[in-house]
């Protein structure tokens, strides 16, 4: 059995406490996030600060994994001898189980009798799940093709629920590995990351989206048609708008899993033609001569 240092893959002291260690974890979980970071390495990192988080926030956990002692990161080592009267059973060899299987088991286990076999709790899993917006909106099942103790891998249908949102996690009780000799089933746990969405952008259960404005629609006030995720609808754009205004559509954005929804924000962008016709011409000069407006004085127009 190789030895992993769970301390050190959270750049955390060997006395820290729950805090520190779940600060920690929560750092390096966005750090190395698959969907954010493009480093070779992420998603091996991301998955060693997750197993390292799931021994040391669990005190009975973390009081099998401190049983080990202090080893270099990689080395050979045999558990304490007493381990084999407690924890193995149908005669498996510990050469033959990784650290992460064993202090899973450990954890939610208890040392019970010598005489026989330890009820094992099976293994708990964690997978990132990719889903649209509109996915997380309206909710949807998946198959995800899951590798098992055993070798090789199995399909598992799941419901994903109305308004998840990114960076939510979902447990999937008993779904994990198999226990053994009374052992409960481990779980699975869904890590939700959106898909970025080609028109809107989610913060929580809001939604954003960039509305380009003409300059007179802008500065006389207009009524557009803008997209949401069920259908379009008019939005009235108050007159003297400005560009980085944001105009809100109550209860338009992501549901949230309560029977209520987020809000949609449109951030105005006042845009110009790129050619102008003849009249056009004339109308921009004629407004050139006859407006006081200068954007670059302070106090012009009124408050965004």
């Amino acid at each position: 059995m190789k030895y992993k240092d769970y301390y050190a893959a959270l750049g955390v002291p060997r006395d820290a406490d729950t805090e520190q260690i779940k600060k920690a974890y929560r750092k390096l979980a966005r750090q190395h996030h698959p969907d954010v970071s493009k480093a070779p390495d992420t998603e091996a990192r991301f998955k060693e600060v997750a197993e390292a988080y799931a021994t040391l926030k669990d005190p009975e956990k973390r009081a099998a994994y401190d049983e080990l002692g202090r080893r270099p990161a990689g080395e050979e080592f045999a558990p304490p001898p007493q381990w084999s009267h407690e924890y193995a059973s149908d005669g498996q060899s510990f050469e033959d189980i990784d650290l992460a299987d064993l202090l899973a088991a450990l954890g939610r286990g208890h040392r019970g009798s010598r005489h026989g076999p330890v009820p094992m709790h099976g293994r708990d899993y964690e997978t990132v799940v990719r889903i649209s917006l509109e996915e997380a909106h309206r909710g949807t099942r998946l198959n995800l093709d899951l590798a098992h103790e055993a070798g090789g891998s199995r399909t598992l249908e799941v419901t994903i629920p109305p308004g998840v949102s990114e960076g939510q996690k979902l447990r999937l009780r008993g779904k994990g590995g198999k226990g053994s000799h009374g052992g409960a089933d481990g779980d699975i746990y869904l890590h939700i990351t959106l898909v970025p969405h080609p028109v809107f952008r989610a913060d929580h259960h809001d939604l954003y989206f960039d509305l380009a404005l003409a300059p007179w629609e802008a500065a006389l006030g207009a009524d557009v048609e803008v997209p949401t995720l069920d259908e379009p609808v008019m939005l009235t754009v108050p007159p003297g708008t400005r560009s980085g205004r944001k105009l809100r559509l109550r209860g338009r954005g992501l549901a949230n899993g309560r029977s209520g929804r987020g809000h949609l924000y449109a951030v105005t962008h006042v845009d110009v033609p790129a050619t102008l016709t003849g009249r056009e011409r004339e109308l921009f000069q004629e407004l050139a001569r006859t407006s006081h407006f200068n954007p670059r004085r302070r106090g012009q127009g009124e408050p965004t």
